[in-house]
């Protein structure tokens, strides 16, 4: 079983929806007993940084979450937010991330008027290395649906999986082992979500 941790910060319903389009079975809980047993783990997220690490500080989920990741090595997935907490800071606010891969969060900045903040609607990600979940599927692009104001920028190049051009080049998906990130939201991208899910089922189990 799958765990969608709800630490009060992401729309989870759709995740679910998608994971069981895709054959797998997942759980939305906010249990700890629950998230520590699930056979891999996904952490949403919309909102603020700080906020989110607050949250996951204040309760035992920070404990649970390094026990599960770092000591037994359950598969994580991180989404929007959620990916950007596997990062060790962020330009949003002054707490520390999770850490689990080396990077920072920044905030899009742009001269340029025509280029608006948040990032948002379906953009193209370029695949740089397959891992067995994002992988180049006939030539075709791998389109998905982005709302972001900050970006992922990775210490280094083996962690990343995707990037995305949006007045510049960003980190739209990163990885590290059993580790996964990715930017956009592949519950809210139709055909495109319904292959990563369904590959990342294959990889990762139901």
């Amino acid at each position: 079983m799958i765990a969608i941790i709800d630490y009060g910060m992401g729309n989870l319903e759709s995740i679910k929806n998608m994971i069981r389009k895709a054959g797998g079975q997942a759980m939305i809980t906010s249990n700890l007993e629950e998230i520590a047993m699930a056979r891999s783990l996904i952490l949403p997220g919309v909102g603020h940084f700080g906020k989110a690490m607050d949250l996951i500080n204040q309760s035992n989920l920070r404990q649970v979450l390094d026990k599960a990741v770092l000591e037994d090595r359950k598969p994580l997935l991180g989404i929007c937010l959620g990916m950007q907490l596997l990062l060790d800071s962020s330009e949003e606010g002054d707490s520390k991330g999770l850490g689990y891969i080396e990077g920072k969060v920044r905030k899009f900045q742009f001269e340029d008027s025509s280029l608006k903040v948040p990032h948002m609607g379906w953009n193209e990600v370029q695949i740089m290395q397959e891992n067995g979940v994002l992988q180049e599927v006939d030539g075709e692009p791998q389109r998905f649906y982005f709302v972001h104001s900050y970006f992922a920028q990775c210490d280094h190049v083996e962690n990343v999986v995707c990037r995305t051009q949006y007045g510049f080049t960003f980190d739209s998906a990163i990885s590290k082992a059993h580790i996964m990130g990715v930017q956009f939201h592949p519950e809210k991208s139709h055909k495109y979500g319904l292959r990563f899910f369904t590959e990342y089922l294959k990889k990762h189990g139901h």
